[in-house]
């Protein structure tokens, strides 16, 4: 246990070294947030416009099968962007740690290679995401619990499949199952890596919360508009940005926890326990 808590330290700084070493991959995120947004618009807007969305409950309070569909195609839209972007940060932060020096643009590149094989893995991941949730909505209260147990394992034994569909040149389907076999084999580093990430920027965004409420507090007894409008901007820039680092990050540990798990070498980590820490036994 404490071997695993020192590989998923080490290989968290590792992730933070490059992040603060190479800034330029929050790029990545940003681009995936930005993409997000305009697609969401795509979608809600001319439903709006057209009333489409009250057309999609029937008088009987049923969902219409097109607004299944729907849902389906927005659902897919924003695994496809989000794997994508990830994609790209995580090709580079794996050149990173093999001593390369890759740019944004780079990284665009290895993800538009693997496009077809991103959209597999979208279409798997959005027909998984569907087929839990509509579980959910249909069964009492222990199942609930139960599907959700279940995508919780499905996003654990996934975690790895953007670093294989990157390095690999195999389908979505052979990378989920690769991603299975190597997650088994590093689980401990998986969860407390990955928790240790989240849990410190749900703190650092609980405190940006925290000092914004405060600020504007003190803004009104102030009676100072102008200082509460700055107030809140700073606080939605700085959730902002605790997002975006945290997103890096996470991308990141993602490619570190791949290479060790398959045994490669990285830069930082030479000649250290932690280099064949996962190389087969």
């Amino acid at each position: 246990m404490f071997a695993r808590l020192s590989r998923s330290w080490a290989l968290a700084k590792a992730s933070a070294a490059i992040l603060r070493d190479d800034k330029e991959l929050l790029l990545f995120p940003l681009c995936s947030a930005a993409a997000l947004f305009v697609v969401s618009l795509a979608f809600i807007l001319p439903a709006l416009g057209l009333g489409a969305i009250d057309r999609l409950v029937d008088e009987s309070g049923s969902i219409h099968p097109f607004g299944y569909l729907l849902a389906f195609l927005f659902y897919f839209s924003q695994y496809f962007i989000i794997f994508f972007f990830n994609a790209g940060l995580v090709g580079c932060a794996m050149l990173r740690l093999g001593g390369a020096k890759p740019t944004f643009r780079d990284g665009l590149r290895m993800a538009s290679r693997r496009a077809g094989a991103i959209a597999g893995y979208a279409l798997i991941a959005t027909t998984v995401g569907v087929i839990l949730r509509t579980l959910q909505e249909r069964v009492g209260f222990i199942g609930r619990i139960i599907v959700g147990l279940i995508g919780v394992a499905w996003n654990i034994a996934t975690f790895l499949v953007v670093p294989v569909l990157v390095a690999d040149d195999g389908g979505p389907i052979d990378a989920v199952k690769h991603s299975a076999r190597l997650v088994k084999k590093t689980w401990g580093e998986n969860i407390i890596g990955n928790a240790g990430i989240a849990s410190v920027f749900a703190i650092i965004g609980f405190l940006v919360i925290v000092a914004g409420v405060g600020g504007t507090i003190m803004a009104v007894m102030a009676k100072s508009v102008a200082l509460a409008v700055i107030v809140v901007m700073l606080t939605i820039l700085g959730l902002a940005l605790t997002f975006l680092v945290s997103s890096a990050l996470h991308g990141i540990y993602a490619a570190a926890l791949y290479r060790f798990a398959l045994g490669k070498p990285s830069q930082g980590f030479e000649g250290t326990a932690l280099q064949t820490a996962f190389q087969p036994k």
